[in-house]
């Protein structure tokens, strides 16, 4: 049962009392599809075809570039470049020949319409794909637990929420998988979390700036030397700072 499978990864998310467990799930998801797109399986026709159709972001080129595999992101690049070379030349096509089957669209102007499947050509990424579908079991996952077991609620109940993002992710998906009543009850306590710890990110963020102040220097930092990372962190999701997830645990997606 996929529940049972996602809730191991889920409860140790919980239990590495981060600030966000699910940006902690997201990162270390991230960082093994990245590795995995430059492993063995990048040599297999199927992956290979949704590689060369969907691409990579800027984002997931820039990390695998850090991997120092150029071999393997050279692969990638060559078959994924050639295809969307042949695109270019459909396009092309079409702006000379606006009859048959075309690419771009007939009811605007050349420009913009060529324009418009440019940008499409220039979207698209499979890690971030693959990262949104172990995303979308886990926040399923999150929820079941939320609803059904006892020790997850408490564990709920003693973190620090999740960031802003995440909470809204779980509240749409709350909107699928759980009932009206629940729904209620899951929102209030998620939005309880996140303006509780927002507040207190505020008032360390404040302190922070005062601590600046000549008349502060003998005084303790307390928690601000954080602050600034926690806040961005809590309204952005993960991207300041140390890593979301401690490296040592087990992978498992």
């Amino acid at each position: 049962m996929q529940y049972h499978l996602d809730t191991i990864p889920v409860w140790e998310a919980m239990e590495w009392n981060r600030e966000c467990p699910l940006c902690g799930l997201r990162r270390r998801t991230e960082q093994e599809e990245v590795e995995r797109a430059l492993g063995p399986g990048l040599m297999e026709p199927d992956v290979r075809i949704q590689s060369n159709l969907r691409g990579f972001c800027a984002t997931h080129h820039q990390q695998m570039f850090a991997c120092q595999n150029r071999l393997g992101h050279a692969l990638l690049m060559d078959t994924h470049t050639q295809e969307r070379l042949q695109v270019l030349e459909k396009c092309a096509q079409s702006l000379h020949k606006p009859t048959g089957k075309n690419l771009l669209r007939k009811e605007a102007s050349p420009a913009v319409s060529l324009a418009d499947a440019l940008t499409a050509l220039g979207e698209g990424c499979v890690i971030c794909d693959s990262i949104e579908t172990h995303m979308a079991r886990y926040r399923h996952t999150f929820l079941h637990l939320w609803k059904t077991n006892a020790d997850f609620q408490k564990a709920w109940d003693a973190s620090h929420g999740v960031c802003l993002p995440h909470t809204a992710d779980l509240l749409k998906t709350a909107h699928r998988c759980l009932s009206r009543k629940d729904q209620s009850a899951f929102a209030a306590q998620a939005l309880s979390h996140l303006t509780e710890q927002l507040a207190q990110d505020k008032k360390d963020i404040d302190w922070f700036t005062r601590k600046f102040d000549y008349r502060n220097e003998s005084e303790p930092w307390g928690n601000s030397k954080t602050a600034l990372e926690r806040a961005v962190n809590r309204l952005r999701g993960w991207c300041l700072g140390d890593e979301p997830w401690p490296k040592n645990t087990r992978n498992h997606t």
